[in-house]
């Protein structure tokens, strides 16, 4: 069992700056370009829903959707402590969250690649928590205590993402594939 539900989110220390994306042409349109990470950030912030990919202890997939916000370079999702993806990112806290338009001639998907942390201090959750409500409305108020988000009866751990690596799929006329790779 990794340490991933107890180790320390460092979301709250300011971001490095983002290397520059990488175009890929094999994937890529002659006139593609790479979009700045500035614009590619925005997309995920104001993002509304994502799909997170965890890994079950037995090595099989699992994918759900979930709410997220992005905050000093990183996503920050929460979910109930006994949900599969809580008890997945205990035995294995590295993620995948991706988000984009289920279209194929116009959008930008991106898909964001990282290890969970988990959040346990009350003064950063209360900070998360007045970011869920801005975001996504006074249904998603949480109030905070003990490391926890707690909402109507039941509690939520919340897990912080830094991205390792992220991609970028633009559609359509001219298609790309972008990466970026944070250190």
């Amino acid at each position: 069992m990794t340490d991933a539900p107890d180790t320390p989110d460092t979301s709250a220390a300011p971001a490095a700056p983002a290397p520059e994306g990488r175009l890929d042409p094999r994937y890529s349109g002659p006139r593609a370009g790479t979009p700045p990470w500035e614009e590619v950030e925005r997309l995920i912030a104001e993002a509304e829903l994502f799909w997170v990919s965890t890994v079950r202890p037995d090595g099989r997939p699992h994918v759900t959707p979930l709410l997220a916000v992005w905050s000093a370079g990183a996503l920050h999702f929460s979910t109930g402590p006994e949900e599969r993806k809580a008890r997945n990112l205990a035995e294995n806290p590295h993620v995948t969250l991706t988000t984009g338009v289920n279209t194929w001639t116009e959008g930008y998907d991106v898909v964001v690649e990282g290890r969970a942390r988990r959040v346990t201090d009350d003064a950063r959750l209360r900070e998360l928590a007045a970011l869920w409500e801005e975001k996504y409305g006074e249904f998603w108020h949480f109030e905070v205590r003990d490391g926890h988000f707690h909402h109507a009866p039941g509690r939520a751990v919340v897990f912080s993402v830094a991205p390792h690596t992220v991609f970028g799929f633009g559609k359509g006329e001219p298609f790309s594939q972008t990466r970026w790779r944070f250190a």
